[in-house]
């Protein structure tokens, strides 16, 4: 497989392990570096002009996450997501994201509002000439508005880590299912609204939680053909 190469410089700033995080997960994300991709500490420190001990620390991270796994004579590898792994962690994300979103509903303000929104725009734009990476990574975003004010930081642990479980597989969710991203950006709308009338948090959570299965439920019918 042929590797793009990484400008250091259009990484995020901060320290040269973040940096090599940054850099790997986004090729992950992104499908370069595909499922049992084996990923050698010296060519990728090479790629990014940086020496092997801050990719190691990056790969020792995203392990962490789940997104890449370690094996005796093998070394790391891209973790991939079988479809009962991303069956479960749905199901589970479904129900903890639900719960963060109704529980931040009452503290998202107008300004933040008015941001998602305009993600949720983006996201509209988007559909136009689609491109399921993009659309991805967007809908990542409109969601984190909507989650991040959670105050429970345990809840708000869970949907992380569902989210860094899901990332490998979710640059391609949307790819597979084209027709559910048009839904999508109506539901994170009507659900913008749920939140901008002050809906009670079961009007609220109900709709997060469908909204999530709804994608988990085009992908399995989509898988079935």
């Amino acid at each position: 497989m042929t590797e793009t190469a990484v400008d250091p410089a259009a990484v995020p700033t901060g320290s040269k392990s973040e940096q090599a995080y940054q850099a790997v997960k986004a090729r992950i994300v992104e499908g370069i570096y595909t499922p049992g991709y084996r990923l050698v500490l010296g060519s990728i420190a090479k790629d990014l002009g940086f020496s092997v001990v801050p990719v190691r620390e990056a790969i020792r991270r995203l392990e962490a996450e789940g997104l890449v796994t370690f094996e005796r004579n093998v070394g790391a590898t891209v973790a991939g997501i079988d479809p009962t792994e991303y069956l479960y962690t749905m199901q589970t994300l479904s129900i903890v994201e639900g719960a963060a979103t109704a529980l931040s509903a009452p503290l998202i303000d107008a300004v933040a509002i008015a941001r998602a929104r305009a993600v949720n725009e983006e996201m509209r734009e988007c559909l136009e000439h689609f491109d399921p990476v993009r659309f991805t990574q967007l809908n990542q975003d409109f969601h984190s508005v909507l989650f991040e004010h959670c105050p429970n930081p345990h809840i708000l642990d869970l949907v992380h880590r569902g989210w860094n479980r899901l990332a490998a597989l979710r640059s391609s969710t949307f790819r597979f299912v084209p027709g559910r991203a048009h839904d999508s950006v109506d539901e994170h709308e009507a659900l913008l609204q749920l939140i901008e009338t002050g809906a009670d948090a079961d009007s609220i959570e109900k709709a997060a939680r469908l909204h999530r299965s709804a994608t988990l439920d085009a992908y399995l019918a989509q898988a079935k053909h």
